[in-house]
């Protein structure tokens, strides 16, 4: 039977167990959109996951939608993000960074020049970011040109260029949790017409451009792609025709021999199967994918085993449980208590509920 402590290969990547640290926004870049020393303290503690999928990563200046998130855009940021993987890798582990584009989630006070945000759609989502001044709606995006789109894709091949550059083992592309990729793909968010627009072919190019370049670029065997099929986070609908959307995309992309595919099962950070939700079949898509599937949003030690005995899935990751255990691997290894999650201090703030959580005694 498989254990969750076993080793799995993931693509290219060896990997001691199959418990991931889920990618967590914490918004404590410093100057520059940097991480900074406190996060190369915060992943060395958790180097003992299988693999540490870091936090979403804007990939330009215009991906930015929340205060105090990093960024993998600039030389500055390369050489920050370096110490932190330094650090991971000496205390043995494996680290893969989050590349990530908010699209319409965002504020004009966050992105350059006050600019509007940008989407495949110029309606605003009836959802709220973190800002400056606090909580605030979020503006009104611009709908990208058809012709501005390969630059996109060029900015997705070039963060993970940088991520390589900067020690990762490699990158996950980030399309799920409805920003930009997923604005693309939904048809309750995508309403332009044209080669990007429509049909499921149509609404899939963009995510299916970006994952080739992606895979070009650094090795189909050192990239993931996050998909989130069911979530409705930030105000945006399901997709008409979902399981036909997403299969269609699995199977697109399964040809490029990615290292795995991350599926967040239900809603993100709810139910992985909401009363009254439309149902998905998640092993339809592991049908489709030849690599390393990956599921996530919620699951105990014991729930996890279980998705893992009956062949469920071949790892999975842990988000909330690894922000409040440094040392989660032993701790459900030894069935050992797991530390409470303080909910303040999750988003910005010092060390308090980022750094201070305890581990076991040696």
């Amino acid at each position: 039977m498989t254990s969750l402590f076993d080793p799995v290969q993931m693509g290219d990547i060896s990997l001691a167990n199959r418990i991931v640290m889920a990618p967590l926004t914490r918004s404590r870049a410093i100057e520059g959109l940097k991480p900074g020393p406190m996060t190369v303290e915060y992943y060395r503690q958790r180097a003992s996951a299988g693999l540490i999928i870091a936090e979403a990563t804007q990939i330009s200046p215009m991906a930015q939608g929340y205060i105090g998130t990093p960024g993998i855009h600039s030389e500055e940021q390369v050489a920050a993000w370096r110490e932190v993987t330094n650090a991971v890798h000496a205390a043995g582990g494996k680290i893969v960074l989050q590349l990530w584009h908010v699209g319409r989630i965002s504020h004009s006070s966050l992105l350059p020049d006050g600019a509007a945000p940008v989407s495949s759609t110029n309606r605003a989502a009836n959802a709220k970011t973190f800002t400056a001044d606090g909580y605030s709606d979020v503006s009104t995006p611009r709908a990208l040109r058809d012709d501005e789109l390969p630059g996109l894709v060029e900015d997705y091949r070039k963060a993970a260029r940088n991520a390589i550059d900067a020690g990762f083992d490699g990158v996950e592309v980030h399309a799920a949790n409805t920003y930009l990729l997923e604005q693309f793909l939904r048809d309750s968010v995508n309403d332009r017409s044209g080669p990007y627009g429509g049909s499921i072919q149509n609404r899939a190019r963009l995510l299916i451009e970006v994952m080739q370049a992606v895979a070009k670029e650094v090795g189909g065997g050192r990239t993931g792609i996050r998909l989130s099929p069911m979530t409705t986070f930030n105000d945006t609908k399901l997709d008409s025709q979902p399981q036909a959307l997403y299969n269609y995309v699995v199977e697109q992309i399964a040809p490029l021999g990615l290292a795995y595919l991350h599926v967040v099962e239900g809603e993100t950070g709810g139910a992985r199967q909401p009363a009254g939700a439309v149902t998905f079949d998640y092993a339809a898509l592991r049908s489709r994918f030849p690599g390393t599937f990956l599921v996530n949003n919620g699951f105990t030690g014991a729930e996890a085993q279980s998705v893992l005995s009956d062949k469920l899935a071949d790892a999975v990751a842990f988000g909330r449980l690894f922000i409040a255990n440094p040392d989660l691997v032993r701790r459900l290894r030894e069935s050992k208590p797991l530390n409470p999650l303080r909910e303040e201090g999750m988003y910005g703030g010092g060390a308090e509920g980022y750094i201070d959580y305890p581990a076991l005694p040696a």
